[in-house]
């Protein structure tokens, strides 16, 4: 399908820049393919034996051919997917160097295929094509704006098709596919389209939508995801978010009549109502963590012990009560984290703990060895909420009733307003504030959704109770949401 909607004539000029065993290849005849790993290389000719393949490092091979002016009628590929983690070495630096002389500056959590694009895409004859399969993250990751940015900015045409059906099922990464046309052209709009299948006999998709480009940017902030819902939801939506941020917008004017004519929606941000970070990191759990049993034998005295929660998995809903903490105390779960204050003085007995056997590994872990002393774990909160930043259906917002602190495995919330913790709590369980989640986070693989601090903080709750109208298309389009990240699956 991708080679089809690319290839115009028998005589184009192909290139895949990560050609792998070489599937794409084989299906025109005037091509190209560069793979860094040999035995694929060789696995490319035979399967595409007319096209010429180049054992090499991508971004260094495509620095060699923009200066020699080899160019290409066509692109089209499915570009390897590593995350910025692993993205390294001197094949980042090249891929960032190359993007930036192109006027595409990707930040330090870029992931591979970005640039891959762009690099790609820097390679073709004015009129060119460019077709990809790309991870689900072009329609969410901060990186993709950069990425599209340059496609509108570079082609006549483009087009990004949502494929909700896995194309690749035993992953957890969902792909979709891009499309642009008209290299050296520009576009106000970006085409979008929402399949719940790609059968590669058929053509590519159409556009369903378009996207205006501006509104991408600032309604949107450069997310595509929010595409995948009915105009009517998302004009129900910028309706709360323009409440909410004390703004106006045309499409937020046209859901008027969406809205409760008895009462209208208070929102608000929940970064307006509280302060939101993470848990403390405390370098080595199962030294820092103690039983009570064990804090009891090795004589840890109260004032050193501070009860946390350790994984959202342990919360209830709504409220982590005091009666919650002692059943965790009567299991003797390592409830109690090692609280020592950076200059408080340490007892004795706290000494014999710290210079034991577990203590002495614990002092050569990464985070222990970067702070001085290596025993003071820094950034012990006590909130008045924990929300859990990786969820299934929803996340949790609990009170936290039982003065406990929690590690980086929950967002800490902190009331920094007027609103009551019962009001807070009975926003978040309101249809508004589900569909907020899902379109301030982001699908992480395998159903899971996850909120990041920017994205908590955007989260939109009608605090004074009232709720957008009809609250079943707000339910509906929480539940398109959550079928596109495999949630029911």
């Amino acid at each position: 399908m991708l080679v089809r909607a690319a290839v115009r004539s028998p005589t184009d000029r192909l290139l895949d820049p990560s050609c792998g065993d070489g599937r794409f290849l084989a299906h025109h005849a005037n091509s190209s393919g560069v793979e860094r790993d040999a035995r694929a290389a060789g696995a490319a000719s035979e399967r595409a034996p007319h096209a010429h393949i180049h054992n090499d490092e991508f971004f260094a091979w495509a620095q060699r051919a923009r200066q020699t002016g080899e160019r290409f009628d066509c692109v089209v590929g499915n570009p390897p997917f590593i995350r910025y983690q692993t993205f390294a070495g001197d094949a980042r630096r090249r891929a960032l160097e190359l993007c930036a002389e192109l006027g595409v500056r990707f930040s330090g959590l870029t992931a591979s295929w970005a640039p891959f694009l762009v690099a790609a895409s820097s390679l073709l004859r004015p009129g060119g094509r460019l077709a990809f399969v790309v991870p689900a993250a072009i329609g969410h990751a901060p990186y993709a704006g950069p990425l599209l940015e340059y496609l509108v900015g570079r082609f006549r045409e483009v087009r990004i098709i949502a494929v909700r059906r896995k194309l690749f099922p035993r992953l957890s990464e969902d792909c979709w596919l891009a499309f642009a046309d008209g290299f050296g052209g520009v576009t106000s709009q970006i085409g979008f389209a929402a399949v719940d299948a790609i059968r590669s006999e058929e053509a590519l998709p159409g556009s369903q939508v378009r996207v205006d480009v501006g509104e991408w940017r600032d309604a949107w902030r450069r997310r595509l995801r929010p595409y995948l819902l009915t105009p009517e939801a998302r004009a129900l939506y910028l309706a709360a978010a323009s409440a909410a941020d004390g703004t106006s917008s045309p499409m937020a004017a046209d859901a008027d009549a969406g809205m409760s004519t008895q009462r209208r929606a208070a929102p608000s941000r929940l970064g307006a109502l509280a302060a939101i970070d993470l848990g403390y990191v405390s370098g080595a759990n199962d030294f820092f963590h103690l039983t009570p049993s064990t804090a009891s034998r090795a004589g840890i005295p109260d004032a050193l012990l501070q009860p946390t929660v350790r994984s959202g998995r342990l919360l209830p809903e709504r409220e982590l009560t005091l009666g919650t903490v002692d059943r965790w105390r009567r299991n003797d779960d390592p409830m109690l984290l090692l609280r020592i204050p950076k200059g408080a003085a340490v007892p004795a007995r706290v000494q014999r703990y710290l210079g034991s056997d577990a203590g002495r590994r614990a002092r050569q872990a990464y985070k222990c060895r970067c702070r001085t002393p290596w025993y003071a774990v820094p950034d012990v909160r006590v909130p008045d909420f924990f929300l859990t930043y990786m969820a299934g259906r929803v996340p949790n917002l609990v009170r936290n009733a039982a003065g406990a602190s929690s590690t980086n495995t929950l967002h800490g919330v902190r009331l920094r307003c007027s609103a009551s913790a019962d009001d807070l709590l009975d926003a978040w369980q309101t249809p508004l504030a589900r569909l907020s989640c899902e379109l301030e986070g982001h699908p992480l693989g395998g159903g899971m959704l996850k909120l990041e601090l920017r994205e908590a903080a955007r989260v939109i709750l009608p605090l004074a109770g009232a709720a957008l109208e009809p609250a079943a298309e707000i339910e509906e389009a929480t539940a398109l949401m959550r079928s596109w990240r495999h949630y029911d699956d």
